[in-house]
């Protein structure tokens, strides 16, 4: 098993050694769980000429087309795969690990940065979180190999975290400058939650909000998502962001959000004037629409809510001698520098008196944070920028550790908008940092709280060999763990 987590060594090289090296194996653990690779194998059975696609695991609650999906591979005239999304390639690769030769073609879009590694579906690495050039490139791509499908062919679609990105080809009159000035000015600036935010890009967009279910129409599709929300109802009539599914937004809402987040008269005039003409035509694929389709949908990959990561990590946490806590699972919105400096505060209390919970013992919580970057160009991620937060609070403790990463390897944009001498070598996954961080940083002449007022936490934290460098994959959002061991 590759090691998701490539620079172990230089991370447990300094500080609280004992204690670090327990938070790498419970980050490796849970970093781990985070692959979707061998779910998408266990749904496909291949038998000769027939494939079955099916597990009772991976169905929509509630979903009226139940049981296994049997397709007569010598009836079926052409096989692709179409996706996007971080990590999207780990779903990829085991279907065609499946299926092999018998793949006609396909093509999905991964974050920019990531290895190709697929061999029979091609490959196109887009920005996220602000959408390029490549993305567009990527989906002309996909569009083009939809042309001319028929009920004899069958069509895998799979989309992860980060799709809303990476899947991106704007509207006739609202140009890709004016999606990414949009985006820019609702994510970064603003700190827009992704919920808020995909009602109007799934309005500016040619393939989100299901349409590429469309293109892909009149052939047998089986569409592969996230595992949670994995209710038949909440995929038709709640979805707003696996685009391959429904979409619940409207060009109304879009409005409303817009506004919401006091950016209607700062996005470009051409994005107000699509969204308030409203045209039907390019209203996104609802529930109706859809179920006309010739279609199965399984949740392979783990979602915010089924957290596998979570489990698997406690578990380790136990085997170290650590009591597991868990203090949220849930999708959280909250400025990743808050919930650093509170998770500190507790960590503190903990250390300092033995309440809430006893020493020792690892706190787990997982969500996606937000930061509102404003006009900073600064280079980092939330949960750079968590971890950061969290060494000012517990500067001086003797036991603590904390970290946090996100499960798809890259945090925040990376890479995407670093340029001149402050450029980094790599896309950090997260930070790792424990009470004599802020010491190590003074000496180092690194004022942490300036990198966290401009948003440039990475350039710090890579200094200071506390910057975590892992493997890509898929998203399960934010992973954060607090670790406070026993006195002596």
């Amino acid at each position: 098993m590759e090691l998701r987590i490539k620079n172990a060594e230089s991370l447990v090289s300094h500080g609280n050694v004992p204690v670090r090296k327990a938070m790498l194996e419970i980050l490796e653990t849970g970093l781990q769980a985070a692959d979707p690779y061998q779910n998408t194998r266990k749904l496909l059975r291949l038998e000769g000429n027939r494939l079955a696609v099916g597990c009772k695991e991976f169905e929509p609650a509630g979903d009226p087309h139940s049981g296994k999906a049997v397709y007569d591979l010598s009836q079926v005239e052409r096989i692709y795969v179409f996706g996007a999304g971080k990590g999207v390639q780990r779903v990829a690769q085991a279907i065609e690990d499946t299926l092999g030769e018998r793949i006609t073609g396909g093509h999905v879009i991964d974050k920019k940065d990531h290895p190709v590694h697929l061999r029979r579906i091609g490959v196109t690495l887009g920005g996220h979180p602000i959408p390029d050039e490549d993305c567009v490139k990527g989906c002309e791509r996909i569009l083009e190999m939809t042309r001319g499908l028929t009920r004899n062919d069958l069509v895998f679609t799979c989309v992860s975290n980060g799709v809303s990105s990476t899947l991106t080809m704007p509207v006739p009159g609202v140009s890709l400058e004016d999606i990414r000035k949009t985006t820019h000015i609702l994510q970064i600036e603003h700190g827009a939650p992704t919920a808020d935010v995909n009602s109007i890009r799934n309005h500016l967009d040619m393939m989100k909000g299901g349409r590429i279910s469309r293109y892909v129409y009149p052939a047998q599709t089986v569409h592969i998502v996230a595992r949670d929300p994995l209710t038949y109802e909440e995929l038709m009539y709640e979805n707003y962001w696996l685009h391959t599914l429904p979409d619940c937004t409207t060009f109304q809402l879009a409005i409303e959000n817009l506004k919401k987040w006091d950016a209607w008269e700062e996005v470009p005039s051409s994005v107000r004037e699509f969204l308030t003409e409203g045209d039907t035509k390019y209203e996104t694929v609802k529930a109706g629409e859809f179920e006309k389709m010739p279609s199965r949908i399984f949740g392979v990959m783990p979602g915010y809510k089924y957290t596998a990561k979570i489990p698997a990590a406690m578990k380790k946490a136990r085997e170290l001698g650590f009591k597991p806590v868990l203090l949220t699972d849930d999708l959280w919105i909250v400025e990743a520098r808050q919930a650093g400096a509170h998770m500190a505060a507790i960590c503190r209390t903990i250390e300092r008196t033995g309440k809430p919970f006893k020493p020792p013992c690892a706190i787990f919580t997982s969500g996606e944070m937000v930061v509102t970057v404003g006009n900073e160009r600064g280079i980092g991620g939330r949960n750079q920028e968590y971890a950061l937060s969290a060494a000012l609070g517990i500067s001086g403790c003797r036991n603590t550790v904390i970290a946090s990463v996100d499960t798809d390897g890259t945090d925040g944009p990376g890479t995407q908008f670093s340029t001149g001498p402050d450029s980094m070598p790599c896309c950090l996954a997260g930070g790792i940092v424990d009470g004599g961080t802020v010491a190590e940083a003074g000496k180092a002449g690194l004022n942490i709280d300036e990198g966290i007022k401009r948003h440039n936490t990475s350039p710090i934290l890579w200094e200071l060999d506390n910057g975590i460098v892992a493997t890509p994959n898929i998203s399960l959002v934010d992973f954060t763990v607090a670790l406070v061991g026993r006195e002596g």
